[in-house]
């Protein structure tokens, strides 16, 4: 059996798709569903169990299992309940690392792109603690999964014993179906399609900074289809252990992003600029783009959909259809 944490959720679900396309129905979910559909997001999927969070470590006990892919999370990055994110973010994923190393069992849990904060000292995927020390999350999101990350690398400096697999993966901006129920945290351009399937006018922020166009702010941004090969590829390669980058390693612009929406649906766009609000102005990101070399060099050579291929399977397949869940 394989435990997926946040298996309702955007990432988590498409893992469970993944897995049950591979032939696995032994999958077991942890997850809140609440009241905003999130169900949806598993509803084409067969499940082995669905375990409340508050039960989980009950529920571990006496029992064995191929994998932990730890997911879930409160990934707000405007959350502002420090406790409540400590505990579910941080805490939760210590409890999980001490089952997974008693019970010998790989642990793949998500780190985040949010713990580079402004980015100032780079994207590289270190994993040594003097190197993670450097680094200055912008967001309590960001923080907690960093003091994860951290953690993890001090064990490893002391020596001590961890899972037989572990790795932590920092998921840059990860874009496509069943990210539905994110509300704002949702990618742009599921904020937006419908404005542009009706030919209404979609917003993007103005530059505020010299040499840098409006619209032309960049991400990494990447297909969760991408994210999800990745993972797999981990579950197939037990020997790889360690933090990495899941990006593309190509930062491309939220105005190239926008177009190749409007190029999927052969329609003209109609794209303003608005002034960014001041109080995001001094913390927002220009430039987000990840080092992938430590990935490559662990051995994956599953490759990333250029931004207009994913764009357009997103749009075709998922956002243009009746039915928008994986």
């Amino acid at each position: 059996m394989l435990l997926v944490t946040g298996g309702a959720g955007f990432i988590g679900s498409n893992v469970v798709a993944a897995l049950n396309d591979a032939g696995r129905a032994d999958v077991a979910v942890c997850d809140v569903f609440g009241h905003d559909g999130k169900w949806r997001n598993l509803a084409k999927r067969q499940l082995a169990d669905v375990v409340p969070p508050a039960e989980l470590m009950d529920w571990l006990k006496g029992r064995k299992l191929d994998a932990v892919i730890h997911l879930g999370a409160i990934s707000e990055t405007t959350a502002t309940d420090g406790d409540l994110v400590i505990e579910t973010n941080f805490r939760l994923s210590m409890r999980l690392l001490d089952w997974c190393t008693a019970n010998a069992t790989p642990l793949i849990y998500a780190s985040s792109a949010s713990t580079y904060g402004d980015g100032a000292q780079g994207f590289r995927d270190e994993q040594t603690v003097p190197e993670l020390k450097k680094l200055r999350p912008m967001n309590l999101y960001g923080w907690s999964k960093h003091l994860f990350d951290l953690a993890v690398a001090e064990r490893v400096a002391r020596g001590e014993k961890l899972p037989p697999q572990w790795a932590g993966l920092k998921f840059f901006n990860v874009f496509g179906p069943n990210e539905y129920h994110k509300g704002s945290m949702m990618s742009v351009l599921a904020r937006r399609f419908d404005d542009i399937k009706a030919g209404r006018g979609i917003q993007l922020f103005k530059s505020h900074r010299e040499g840098i166009a409006d619209g032309d702010q960049r991400r990494d941004f990447i297909y969760v289809e991408d994210v999800v090969r990745v993972m797999m590829w981990l579950l197939a390669s037990p020997s790889v252990s360690g933090i990495f980058n899941v990006g593309t390693g190509t930062a491309r612009s939220f105005k190239d992003l926008m177009l190749a929406a409007y190029t999927a649906l052969g329609t003209r766009p109609n794209i303003d600029y608005i002034d960014m609000p001041e109080q995001i102005r001094g913390s927002y990101q220009y430039f987000t783009q990840s080092e992938v070399d430590r990935l490559r060099g662990a051995g994956y050579n599953g490759g990333f959909t250029t931004l207009e291929d994913a764009v357009s399977h997103y749009v075709k397949g998922f956002l243009d259809q009746p039915d928008r869940f994986r």
